[in-house]
């Protein structure tokens, strides 16, 4: 009898779990592999029903300027939320889905003209490297916060291991792509470009124009692709400085600035192609480093502006929280804080939010991303606490922007002031997003735009 309920129970699984496979294959492509965003939208609103049995949000106007709460999804329960779970914490995630879900996005970047496989193949088998020298040690002996030692993005090891880094750019390119067929491999291009703009809209860079040194530190900054782009954005900038958890993405990032390497031409019909997937130029200003970005060993008062780029969302509350105070701690009077980040109060993400399966989806790469749909609230009000001039706006159709001043005057005379009134601009009048849902849906494909 014990065998014959073990055979049963083993049946059960395996039907569960092909039943829910042969459902979400076809989606999980769409938001595997990438740090630097996800783009899924929620299905129609039968399928959402179904699954979840939510009720439909609608975005309404702030009031008064101030920051407001709209109604959040109903919780996950269920049996088909049991049956996603099922899924999601079997082998069957780890050797069959996220496989396929990685030869899907590799044949997307191919197809639209990334060389995903030759750039990466260039990148393992360059010499004097890191990952290529017998001495390395693997960087047993640093200590990591827990939060950053889950799995992350569909790698077991997370963010701690080279394969991650090798495919950070690649896959933001290929997502890119993906998400914005009309500009192919400038997806990504044009994606960033809108956070770049609404930066600046909000004043981003405006308080540094007149220093003698004006120092950027990027927070969270992976290989560096942030980091360069804030380069070329800001020829002014004395120094910009990345700083990253992970030591296989600095190695990786510093390789790619030491090599500058050129792009690859996919058009050349070269059968050994040699490169990588963008331009990259040394630049003395940047300097990639490893540690920890709630304790940076920076002095206090030092810099101009720190950037965080899709980087709360990767951590639990409490963690954001440290680290925007040690953003606020090694800032000048009048220096700036840059964020950009999902908006869970964009009409788009509260939808995506809604339906069981492609939420359950995403937070399957993104352990803490329930953390910050909840938290964020809780999180802006944490920065109009310690900053001065806080001012939001919408970026893309399901992403903010947001630039916060740190203060000229004492702390002191800042409680008798008490809370910062965030200046929101995400919204109509009539309580639309400010900038359309222009993202790629799921089950559309590039030739369907």
């Amino acid at each position: 009898a014990p065998s014959i309920a073990r055979l049963y129970d083993y049946l059960t699984r395996y039907c569960t779990m092909t039943m829910v496979a042969a459902v979400i294959l076809r989606l999980l492509p769409l938001i595997l592999l990438c740090p630097i965003h996800r783009h899924v939208d929620a299905a129609h609103s039968a399928f959402v029903n179904h699954f979840a049995g939510a009720t439909r949000i609608q975005s309404r106007p702030k009031q008064n300027g101030v920051l407001t709460l709209h109604a959040k999804a109903g919780p996950r329960t269920g049996f088909a939320q049991q049956l996603l779970d099922v899924a999601l914490t079997s082998p069957i995630w780890e050797y069959v889905l996220v496989p396929q879900a990685r030869a899907s996005i590799v044949k997307t970047a191919e197809e639209n003209g990334i060389p995903w496989v030759a750039a990466k193949e260039w990148l393992m088998t360059q010499e004097d490297t890191p990952w290529n020298d017998p001495q390395t040690d693997n960087y047993c002996t640093i200590q990591y916060p827990e939060y950053y030692q889950k799995p992350f993005h569909a790698y077991s090891k997370g963010n701690l291991s080279y394969d991650a880094a090798f495919e950070q750019e690649l896959a933001s390119r290929s997502v890119g792509a993906r998400n914005f067929p009309k500009y192919s491999d400038r997806g990504e291009d044009v994606f960033r470009g809108a956070f770049d703009q609404a930066l600046s809209k909000l004043g981003a860079g405006s308080n540094d124009s007149n220093r003698e040194e004006v120092i950027v530190v990027d927070f969270g900054c992976g290989t560096g692709t942030s980091t360069r782009r804030l380069a070329k954005q800001y020829p002014h900038a004395t120094q910009l400085i990345g700083i990253d958890l992970s030591p296989y993405f600095i190695d990786v990032g510093q390789t790619l600035l030491k090599l500058a390497p050129s792009a690859i031409d996919v058009a050349d019909g070269n059968s050994n192609p040699q490169g990588w997937i963008t331009d990259i130029d040394s630049d003395a200003r940047i300097q990639l480093r490893q540690g920890d970005i709630a304790d940076t060993q920076l002095q206090s008062n030092s810099v101009s502006v720190v950037n965080l780029t899709f980087l709360l969302h990767e951590m639990p509350l409490y963690a954001a929280k440290q680290v925007i105070l040690e953003a606020h701690r090694i800032l000048q009077p009048g220096g700036q804080i840059w964020i950009c980040e999902m908006d869970f109060e964009s009409p788009a993400y509260q939808a995506q939010r809604e339906n069981a399966l492609l939420f359950s989806l995403l937070r399957a790469t993104e352990p803490y991303l329930d953390a910050y749909a909840d938290g964020m609230p809780e999180l802006m009000e944490h920065i109009a606490d310690i900053f001065h001039d806080v001012k939001i706006t919408a970026a893309t159709g399901r992403h903010y922007a947001l630039v916060a001043e740190k203060s000229k005057v004492d702390a002191a005379d800042k409680d008798t002031r008490g809370r910062t009134t965030i200046e929101d601009f995400r919204f109509q009048e009539d309580g639309s997003y400010a900038v359309d849902d222009t993202h790629l849906k799921p089950w559309e494909s590039k030739e369907d735009s």
